[in-house]
């Protein structure tokens, strides 16, 4: 191997700041795509103009996002190329048709309907834009699966044989159907509802932080929270059930997790906190908790789990890294929990407006859920190391031979300033609207507001509308 392990630690920080920042935007525009369906559907059957309002509002978020995923996510496929080109010569017959999928059903679907979602309020009828709508927040969905196929492939590969070096597909159903792919798929699309509700959420606190008590506001936080009771004890159900299935075919990945170095029988600890040693092989001040960890990873007092130093140590991925990375998401969760829970029980006790500490509480959670999902991510992808197709192929066999540490650093620098610029700005303005809030009518009868934002809402005012007694916040 040509390439010194300086040039290789520097590809791969290039490439996790680049998937970082991108994973930011399809995150929000998979959640707020299906809040934008849920919206119009609401308006169609219920004829209340906060939906309609809220739609328009959410929708220029939605296409800041939309925008600015779909320029990060260009700039990986080209460092398949430059940066990791074995990983590309020797699995791209896999990984590629797979990225092409997404391409032609989801990408193309997306961007089919995207114009009409956006722009064809004038052009088509109410059922033909709803419709737009679905597809296009179908297409995120779709492009999610897809993703989520090939990189679940990579933690969990079958369906191929290796013939000449390379990997030859043997068995496309085995490779899309992956063993962890159905609970990385389900785990990603709620993570991305979370998301989404949490930026509503916050969203509507800040307004009500400061003084706004209209019908859109308050709508938007009634919806976040309900969104949050339901998804978030469903994403820690699927996250217990994808735990399972990594102990399963992962097992290094739960030990460096855990912390675990040692097999413990009869019964296998949780270390809650602690600082694992790599060098040492263990973790320093850790609070242990008897039986907890095999309740959780085997659903058994005594079940029993393989410590890091059943693995050679160059199989070994970094626990210091995962064992936090986990942690992050797992708090964030939790926090978000009770957030959910506070606000069912300010809701029984109609004090869910007007709980300004609750308020503060939801505006710093706003960004709990990109955290959890960064976090996830490197728990998933770090805990994968060494190998970039587990068992298969080692991350340092997939770089490219060619690379430099002069060629690797000079554009890890132009990266980090061009996306801080680009897509800094990007998010800035995204907070600015935000910051704005939606711009509701007086009086919701009327049926327009007093700043039209040019999309000629108009055409569909003929549907009955709300009253302005009508209640908001069920």
């Amino acid at each position: 191997m040509n390439v010194s392990d300086t040039a290789l630690l520097l590809a791969r920080w290039q490439f996790a700041f680049t998937v970082s920042f991108h994973i930011i935007f399809p995150a929000i525009s998979i959640g707020l795509a299906s809040f934008l369906a849920v919206l119009e559907g609401l308006w169609l059957k219920t004829g209340k103009v906060v939906y309609k309002e809220l739609f328009f509002f959410w929708s220029k978020i939605f296409a800041v996002g939309f925008g600015m995923g779909v320029v990060s996510g260009v700039v990986m496929s080209y460092e398949f190329g430059t940066n990791w080109s074995g990983f590309s010569a020797f699995a791209g017959s896999v990984t590629g048709p797979l990225l092409a999928f997404e391409v032609m059903t989801a990408f193309f679907l997306e961007a089919g309907f995207l114009g009409i979602m956006l722009f064809g309020w004038t052009r088509v009828g109410p059922k033909a834009h709803f419709f737009a709508t679905l597809m296009v927040a179908t297409g995120t969905l779709i492009s999610t699966f897809w993703i989520l196929s090939s990189n679940s492939w990579m933690q969990t590969p079958q369906g191929y044989e290796v013939i000449g070096g390379r990997i030859v597909p043997v068995d496309w159903l085995k490779i899309v159907f992956n063993p962890s792919f159905p609970y990385r798929l389900v785990h990603m699309a709620l993570a991305a509802f979370i998301v989404a509700a949490m930026l509503v959420g916050a969203c509507a606190a800040w307004h009500l932080l400061r003084g706004r008590r209209d019908a859109g506001i308050r709508k938007s936080f009634s919806m976040a929270l309900w969104m949050m009771l339901v998804v978030v004890p469903i994403q820690i159900a699927a996250g217990d059930a994808h735990g399972l299935n990594t102990r399963e075919h992962q097992p290094a990945k739960i030990a460096a997790i855990e912390g675990l170095w040692e097999t413990e029988h009869g019964g296998t600890s949780l270390n809650l906190v602690g600082w694992p040693d790599m060098e040492n092989e263990t973790t320093h001040y850790a609070i242990k908790v008897p039986h907890l960890g095999s309740l959780i990873l085997t659903h058994t007092w005594d079940g029993e789990i393989q410590g890091l130093k059943s693995f050679p140590r160059e199989d070994r991925p970094n626990s210091t890294i995962v064992f936090w990375s986990f942690r992050i998401m797992v708090g964030m969760g939790l926090l978000m929990l009770l957030l959910a829970v506070l606000g069912l029980l300010l809701r029984r006790n109609a004090r869910l407006y007007e709980a300004r500490w609750f308020q503060r509480f939801a505006l710093l959670m706003g960004p709990s859920g990109l955290i959890a999902l960064l976090a996830g991510w490197i728990t998933t992808e770090a805990g994968r190391q060494p190998w970039v197709v587990y068992g298969v192929m080692r991350t340092r066999d997939a770089v490219s031979t060619a690379l430099t540490v002069d060629q690797v650093g000079t554009s890890l620098m132009i990266f980090v300033m061009v996306y801080f610029l680009v897509f800094g700005t990007g998010i800035y303005y995204m907070l600015k609207l935000m910051a704005k809030g939606p711009n509701l009518p007086r009086d919701e009868a009327e049926g327009s507001s007093s700043g039209d934002t040019g999309l000629g809402r108009d055409r569909f005012d003929h549907r009955p509308l709300s009253r302005p007694t009508d209640p908001i916040d069920e």
